[in-house]
């Protein structure tokens, strides 16, 4: 299988999960009946990855949401080096 096509896969399959997330909100917001009017929760937690090269620079809000993302970023490296040392190119 050629790279462009893996990469038009994995884009495809990125906008389909962002579009189930868009309508599983969507419903838990018509499930409970919330307009959007009430006060957010105090309990929110984040974090984030940003990928530089195969450097990641990690930030969040508290430490459970920092263990998920560094595991995240660990495979993230590990998917760039992988990709990185293949032999040959496939394209």
């Amino acid at each position: 299988m050629k790279l462009l096509t893996v990469g038009f896969l994995i884009v495809l399959i990125g906008m389909l999960v962002i579009l189930a997330g868009v309508f599983s909100m969507a419903y838990q917001s018509w499930k409970t009946g919330s307009g959007g009017m009430e006060k957010p929760e105090a309990g929110v937690r984040g974090g984030g990855v940003i990928m530089i090269g195969p450097i990641p620079l990690i930030f969040g809000t508290d430490v459970g949401a920092l263990k998920v993302v560094m595991i995240l970023a660990i495979v993230l490296m590990i998917l760039a080096a992988i990709f990185f040392y293949l032999p040959g190119r496939m394209v």
